[in-house]
């Protein structure tokens, strides 16, 4: 079966690498003119890595990861500081696999390699979709140079702008969720020691929070700063912004937190929107994954991990189904949807959690903290996420 994947995202390089190595014949169409995934940091919890180890990776993730010790919550303006979870040997011995943190660009040069490795042309770049059509024996994808694929399955893994989907299902309709983010990373040799230990940090406060974590085995660190009340509306990664403007926006907070941004090369900001998870994501000999097809805020830190997840668990669709693409994409959306659904709606939930007026005051933040994030509630959030064993789903 001759099968194309639309994007060389994350989520596509999974999918195709996974799909290789169950000994299919993959082409990953990109539209960039050169490899080279920009962004920040990504948090990879035990089921992202233990989706990324089962497909030999760990090797080389090592040399590009970190291993967070555990995670913090902090009060915006005094830094009172709660512990959230215990990670490192604990991750280690309770789900099987560490948790990691790991700039998204080294993330995708891993995939990438190993994806070359198994089958060194699968990847085609200058490769614009235009539109695809469906046909008796397969899908026909006219992309923008005028070149036409024929293929017999296609997975859209062209992310939040994603337009397999629209081809399939028309445009989609997000919602502002009042909310922008700043992202940006620092060389961790400009912040004092105390500011560079192996955790990660929500530090939450009225209307806004900030997460920070290291990167690159401590020699980086990952800020995002998400505030409610803005007019930004650009929903892209790569729309740069000032320190000013940022410091602005995150005035009074804790000096630590002063002190990220004043060390923030370049901060870049984005809007975030909110789109309902999707009755259906398949037709017939076409799929979608990740982004694509269930998008979520980054306040649960899983939308790689689910889109990464979602490229394993079609790999196994298709071995079982290797000559039938519409039943293997049926099965594996049936798989999927409850799971990516409640991580899109657990991640919207946080947003109002990390933000609540309480948080405003030291005696209301203590109160309302211990009750968030005291050991059971965590729990609820988190241990379904962490204890999924991708390979025990039944298909």
């Amino acid at each position: 079966m001759n099968i194309c994947i639309i994007g060389a995202g994350l989520g596509g390089l999974s999918a195709a690498l996974a799909l290789l190595q169950k000994g299919f014949r993959v082409t990953v169409l990109e539209q960039a003119a050169a490899l080279g995934e920009i962004g920040a940091g990504v948090q990879l919890g035990p089921n992202a890595v233990g989706v990324l180890y089962r497909m030999g990776l760990q090797a080389p993730l090592e040399q590009v990861t970190c291993e967070t010790l555990g995670k913090r919550v902090r009060l915006w303006n005094t830094g009172q500081t709660w512990p959230l979870f215990d990670l490192g040997t604990v991750a280690r011995e309770m789900y099987g696999y560490p948790y990691l943190t790991v700039h998204r660009a080294d993330l995708h040069r891993v995939l990438v390699d190993a994806v070359r490795a198994l089958q060194p042309e699968a990847l085609v770049l200058n490769a614009k979709l235009h539109r695809l059509q469906t046909r008796s024996d397969g899908v026909s994808l006219h992309l923008a140079d005028g070149r036409v694929w024929e293929v017999d399955a296609v997975i859209g893994a062209d992310g939040v702008h994603s337009m397999v989907r629209a081809a399939l299902f028309g445009d989609d309709a997000p919602r502002e969720s009042g909310v922008m983010a700043w992202r940006g990373v620092i060389d961790a040799s400009k912040l004092p020691a105390h500011m560079r230990e192996p955790y990660g940090t929500n530090w939450v406060g009225p209307g806004a929070h900030v997460v920070q974590y290291p990167l690159r085995q401590g020699a980086l660190m990952n800020f995002v700063g998400a505030i409610e009340g803005t007019h930004w509306t650009v929903e892209s990664w790569s729309e740069r912004g000032t320190r000013e403007e940022c410091l602005a926006d995150f005035e009074g907070w804790h000096e630590e937190v002063q002190a990220m941004i004043h060390a923030i090369e370049v901060p870049y900001k984005w809007v975030l929107k909110v789109r309902d998870p999707m009755d259906t994501w398949s037709r017939g000999p076409i799929t979608l994954l990740g982004d694509a097809c269930h998008p979520t805020l980054p306040f649960l830190a899983q939308g790689a991990a689910m889109a990464i997840e979602d490229g394993y668990m079609l790999a196994r669709a298709l071995a079982l189904w290797p000559t039938d693409p519409a039943q293997a994409f049926a099965r594996f959306e049936a798989v999927r949807k409850e799971r990516t659904a409640r991580v899109v709606e657990g991640s919207a939930a946080n947003t109002k959690r990390f933000h609540n007026p309480a948080l405003a005051h030291a005696q209301g933040a203590a109160e309302y903290v211990e009750r968030e994030w005291n050991e059971a509630r965590v729990k609820e959030r988190y241990e379904w996420l962490f204890k999924y064993d991708i390979d025990a789903v039944a298909l």
